[in-house]
């Protein structure tokens, strides 16, 4: 899991821009992000993410593999502490839990509204959802910082880490000012992910929560 020395970093980085306004950066923060949301087409990597309270307490942890395809396409698996599977294919997003034996799915349009999941799935335009507030250089790390338009998003704001221009950390605050911290290992951008990934077969005896959405294309 994440180390308490790298946690201790990243909440003191979520705290910058109160404590101290936007800094210069080392790189324009605005261009690295519209790099990733135009240019990166497909992004894999492992992940390592710890929940914290209001009180900088570590409340939760967890690992596993992260994937996107631009446009409309990501997977999250998590292996640690148990597995858990969350699917967005384009229209729906399925979210599988092994441990209950359940399936949720729920139209992609209306869950991803306004959350940091758009900016992965999205593309360019996901930034019309979000406020750029600003960026700020710390340890060879760029950090942009967003802050969705729609204040019943769920989140007060959203801040991703860049080193050697690449996606490496990400920060997601919540209304109740929980943090979850995110770092990203083994990083590799624009290699071909097989389009399989990204589509969810329902498991034998899982029960399924929701109707999808079926593509108008669909045999």
């Amino acid at each position: 899991m994440i180390r308490k020395a790298l946690i201790r970093a990243l909440l003191v980085v979520a705290g910058t821009f109160a404590c101290s306004g936007v800094l210069a950066a080392d790189k324009d923060g605005k261009s690295l992000l519209d790099h990733f949301l135009s240019d990166v087409k497909t992004l894999s990597a492992r992940f390592e993410q710890s929940l914290v309270d209001d009180n900088d307490i570590v409340v939760e942890e967890s690992a596993g593999t992260f994937e996107i395809s631009r446009p409309g396409r990501f997977r999250w698996a998590y292996t640690e502490p148990y597995e858990q599977l969350l699917i967005a294919d384009g229209l729906n997003v399925w979210s599988y839990d092994a441990d209950l034996l359940q399936v949720t799915v729920k139209p992609q349009h209306e869950i991803l509204q306004s959350t940091p999941a758009l900016l992965f799935g999205g593309s360019a335009d996901a930034l019309a959802d979000f406020e750029y507030v600003g960026s700020f250089s710390d340890r060879g790390t760029v950090w942009v910082r967003l802050r969705p338009r729609d204040e019943q998003s769920g989140f007060s704001r959203v801040d991703l880490g860049f080193t050697d221009d690449q996606l490496s950390r990400m920060i997601f605050t919540d209304n109740l000012e929980q943090t979850t911290l995110v770092a990203l290992f083994d990083v590799v951008v624009n290699s071909e992910i097989a389009a399989d990934r990204f589509r969810f077969s329902l498991p034998a005896g899982v029960d399924l929560v929701g109707v999808p959405l079926v593509s108008e294309n669909a045999d």
